[in-house]
């Protein structure tokens, strides 16, 4: 007769009642589940991780002054070029830019190796990103207003916040209003702030 009908049945995995217990509907809708939630939730933290080494935040001097801020974090200062602080020297044959920006609260000496904008002039807003190396702002790069009613929207708020503007009382303070600042009184500012 059939040999196979003879063999006994593998003992290995059975039950109680001789029947080999599988996975339920159950417990695969849960192991389906979980392995989704880890996946998503290893997604979230690569996405998190990436966005973190690349979102440069928006500082304006006095907010930079306040905080002691490491050199290897970039962030963008905005504010105004304080008028006759512009210094210019030549390093090998690339042209170094010193100037200080200011909120009207604090001024940051901004060092930039390269050339500066067209429309970059003293008593101007400017952005400029880079990080803070030894109380200077290492720019690696300078942005420029478009004309003189210009005023980029981060500057503006950091005005507002300062006190320097109130939207109660008209449109921001031209660039022209800043070119009485002198660099004396951007300094001194500066040495407040940090106390």
């Amino acid at each position: 007769m059939n040999d196979r009908l003879n063999d006994p049945i593998p003992v290995t995995g059975s039950t109680a009642f001789g029947r080999r217990r599988g996975m339920t509907r159950k417990s695969r809708r849960l192991w389906l589940l979980l392995a989704c939630v880890l996946c998503l939730g290893g997604a979230t933290a690569l996405t998190l991780n990436a966005f973190r080494q690349s979102i440069v935040f928006f500082m304006a001097p006095s907010q930079v002054l306040a905080q002691h801020l490491s050199p290897d974090r970039t962030i963008r200062l905005g504010g105004m070029v304080v008028a006759g602080s512009l210094a210019r020297t030549i390093d090998g044959t690339t042209p170094v830019e010193s100037f200080d920006v200011t909120d009207g609260q604090g001024a940051v000496r901004v060092r930039f190796a390269g050339i500066l904008p067209d429309l970059f002039r003293e008593g101007q807003s400017v952005v400029a990103v880079g990080s803070m190396k030894d109380r200077i702002f290492m720019a690696s790069e300078v942005l420029a207003k478009h004309d003189e009613t210009y005023m980029p929207k981060e500057v503006a708020d950091a005005l507002q916040r300062s006190g320097r503007w109130d939207p109660r009382f008209g449109p921001p303070p031209s660039a022209s209003s800043w070119n009485g600042m002198t660099r004396t009184q951007a300094r001194g500012m500066s040495s407040v702030a940090s106390q």
